[in-house]
Parts: C-alpha cells; sequence; structure tokens
C-alpha cells in the first residue's frame, strides 16, 4: 500500500460498462521524501478506481496489481489502482 494525492478526475469518452457506479481519479503516488517536503512535482501518475468519493488535494492510500481487483472477486475489473482510504491527517514527526 502506498500514499498518493489526487490531482484530477479521469474522464473516458466512451462508456464502460465495468466502470459504471464509480469515478477515476488521476493520482501522484508519493515517497517519504514528497511526504516530507508536501511536493507532488512529479508528471507520473497513476489511475485510481475511486468509490469513497476523493477531492483534488486529498490524500489517500492505494492498492496496486493483484489486490486492486480484489474487492470485486468474482467480478473482472481492468483497475490498476484501488482507493483503500482517504487520509486525513499525515504526521511524520
Amino acid at each position: 500500500m502506498r500514499f498518493a494525492k489526487v490531482i484530477g478526475t479521469v474522464t473516458l469518452n466512451q462508456c464502460i460498462s465495468e466502470f459504471e457506479g464509480s469515478t477515476l481519479k488521476a493520482v501522484v503516488p508519493l515517497s517519504l521524501a514528497d511526504l516530507q517536503s508536501q511536493e507532488t512535482d512529479s508528471a507520473d501518475f497513476l489511475v485510481l478506481w475511486d468509490e469513497m468519493g476523493s477531492r483534488n488535494g486529498d490524500f489517500v492510500a492505494l492498492s496496486e496489481g493483484g489486490e486492486a481487483a480484489q474487492p470485486f472477486r468474482p467480478a473482472n475489473k481492468p483497475v490498476d489502482a484501488y482507493n483503500a482510504a482517504i487520509i486525513d491527517e499525515i504526521n511524520l514527526s
């Protein structure tokens, strides 16, 4: 599980039935150094399946890979990252 910051919403130009009932978010994964400096200047981002209603600027905990698809079993969802939690506060001291 990793932390990430929500930077936007992903909109598809065609409806994909497996994605109904959720929102796709663009998130930037954060390293410990990123969390300490609170900077998110990375151009790399992930597309995150979000059922929790996270907003731009929110910090989230995400699972990736095979673990990201586990909440949907036995249905198959084409997801690479799943929003496991919205983080209220990060205290690194």
